[in-house]
């Protein structure tokens, strides 16, 4: 009986008294809104709700609501959605709007039930326009993907250089009288630590070990321009102090105005192995260990480069004789300048104190035992890149 009487009141274009009431209050929403009957059948629509579909509301009121079409996509969706909102009362979920124009338009549906002041039940659904919303949503998935795609060319990019900068870094090798041996570990993909081992001639050997200011991709770019113009120096038979000289001016000019600077520590050896020319700019002293004796340092007499016109000391080398079985290491700060759990520094005396524990140890397996007990000293992971030039007189 409330079915046909509704039935009838929509015939005769009737509304009840509490929708007519609530009229002007739901033409003022911002959004879309249906009301229907206990029948399903639709009692009223909003001027919102008309712009929306672009279907004026006569030809909507008395239509079942229960067969708002959403599209074949949805339809299975939108049962079960419409199933579950029978038997709470209430619902809401996304859907795309069908518009007479043939367009789909995304929607936020919202269902409430509730029983008029005569004891019948009717249903108000309200549909929000999320277009705005998804058309953002699309422009960030784009953005996102476009990040993604330059984010895949970056580590592509970078998986390359650390594989050239690798490339550069010296293998063990046999010259003359002399053993190499090397370790390079950059913080990041890429670094700022640099060396050099290099037979320019048949008389000396020139072993470099350099450290840029900073981590990352622009100190790798700084890095590899000193070792090209290291490469050249060298190739020219530069003298040490020339060479400190002439990689000082090159970053000053081209480089010291970004607020980059760099230390090194260069070592020639002549090839009987008997005399040492080494020059240090900034760098932690290098350390010589031999036979019967504790690790000696060899210190920096220049400041770091890249930063002052003077930074090269006029008396910038110490000439050291050499023997059979003496052992020099260099390294960079990433190795001294780390810290235990209690906060203290490692330092040059704890790197000269490792030197001594593993100079008795074969060559080959002294950079591992001083490797080791950098990293159990260390609290976590290397914050700086690591580097390590050992080489033994035969």
């Amino acid at each position: 009986m409330r079915v046909l009487s509704e039935s009838k009141e929509l015939l005769n274009g009737e509304k009840p008294e509490w929708l007519r009431q609530m009229e002007p209050i739901l033409e003022t929403l911002n959004d879309g809104v249906i009301v229907a009957g206990e029948s399903g059948q639709i009692l009223f629509v909003n001027s919102v709700f008309e712009e929306m579909t672009r279907t004026l509301r006569s030809e909507m009121i008395g239509r079942d609501a229960r067969r708002m079409d959403v599209g074949a996509e949805d339809y299975a969706r939108f049962q079960v959605f419409r199933k579950d909102t029978r038997k709470t009362g209430r619902g809401r979920e996304a859907f795309l709007l069908p518009t007479k124009g043939g367009e789909r338009l995304p929607v936020i549906v919202s269902v409430r039930a509730a029983r008029e002041p005569g004891g019948r039940s009717f249903t108000v659904v309200t549909l929000t326009d999320i277009s705005e919303q998804k058309y953002t949503e699309e422009n960030l998935r784009r953005a996102n993907a476009r990040l993604q795609e330059h984010q895949r060319e970056i580590e592509q990019d970078l998986a390359l250089a650390a594989r050239v900068q690798q490339s550069l870094v010296p293998e063990p090798f046999v010259w003359g009288r002399l053993r190499v041996d090397t370790f390079y570990k950059p913080s990041q993909a890429i670094g700022g630590d640099f060396a050099v081992a290099k037979a320019m001639n048949e008389e000396h050997l020139d072993l470099l070990l350099g450290d840029v200011s900073g981590h990352g991709i622009s100190s790798a770019l700084v890095a590899n321009r000193i070792y090209a113009e290291t490469i050249t120096q060298l190739s020219h038979r530069a003298p040490l102090i020339d060479l400190l000289r002439s990689l000082n001016a090159l970053v000053i000019r081209n480089i010291g105005s970004l607020g980059f600077f760099f230390t090194l520590a260069a070592a020639r050896i002549d090839h009987r192995g008997r005399a040492m020319e080494f020059a240090g700019a900034g760098h932690p002293p290098a350390i010589i260990v031999q036979p019967g004796t504790g690790p000696r340092l060899l210190p920096s007499r220049s400041t770091i480069l890249g930063a002052l016109p003077d930074a090269v000391d006029a008396d910038a080398t110490l000439c050291i004789g050499l023997e059979r079985g003496d052992r020099i290491i260099l390294y960079t700060d990433g190795i001294t300048d780390v810290f235990d759990s209690r906060g203290e520094m490692l330092k040059v005396e704890g790197v000269q104190s490792f030197v001594g524990e593993t100079a008795h140890l074969p060559f080959g397996e002294m950079k591992q035992g001083i490797l080791d007990r950098v990293a159990a000293w260390r609290n976590g992971p290397p914050v700086d890149d690591m580097s390590l030039v050992l080489i033994e007189v035969l």
